[in-house]
């Protein structure tokens, strides 16, 4: 069976990538599993510039079809922040996703609600010969102060979706998938990675 190479040690995405890509016939690997140890400086202007800089090096590392991502959660009334930084979003070196959230409720304190947001996901597909493609997705709704939820990881909590009227974190993995920024990228994906299995070439 072909293997695709999922570049992230995040134990929430990895879990997330496997249950949105069961439908794909291939097996999901992870660097741990091929004893990849790389050290992807995400500095990157964009999405695009993050994913893709970790899709080609652990493509090309591995010598396997490779499915990176860089995503972000960009508030309104903080100008789009913390958008690239949303994973660094803290004055505390290696703070927790706990630290994180609770950074961003200081931050918007002081503006009036609805603090409207959004998730963005961008995957690169990088292939062993240098070739990149890309998919996005997003996902809207608005920042809450109180946490809700414990099916999820990072922003999740603090994430509120109006039309389903709960947070990202009280969805089920079933809703989750079918609406989340990552599952929208992912059916996105899925045509370009079907096409790069069946012609590595493109």
């Amino acid at each position: 069976m072909e293997k695709l190479l999922i570049a992230t040690t995040n134990k929430g995405k990895i879990k997330e990538f496997q249950d949105l890509l069961v439908g794909l016939d291939v097996l999901l690997v992870t660097p741990q599993d091929c004893g990849l140890g790389l050290e992807v400086v995400e500095d990157g202007q964009t999405y695009e510039e993050n994913a893709g800089k970790k899709a080609l090096a652990y493509s090309q590392a591995s010598g396997m079809i490779c499915l990176a991502d860089d995503s972000g959660l960009e508030v309104e009334a903080l100008g789009g922040a913390p958008g690239l930084y949303s994973a660094r979003y803290s004055p505390l070196p290696n703070d927790t996703d706990t630290g994180r959230r609770a950074y961003l409720l200081k931050n918007l304190a002081g503006f009036p609600r609805p603090w409207r947001a959004h998730f963005h996901a961008t995957l690169a597909i990088g292939l062993p010969n240098g070739s990149l493609f890309f998919a996005a997705g997003d996902c809207f709704g608005e920042i809450v102060p109180e946490e809700r939820g414990d099916n999820g990881f990072g922003y999740d909590p603090i994430f509120f979706i109006p039309e389903k009227s709960c947070t990202m974190a009280e969805l089920s993995g079933l809703e989750k998938n079918q609406l989340s920024h990552r599952a929208l990228a992912v059916k996105n994906a899925l045509p370009l990675l079907r096409k790069a299995f069946k012609d590595v070439q493109f």
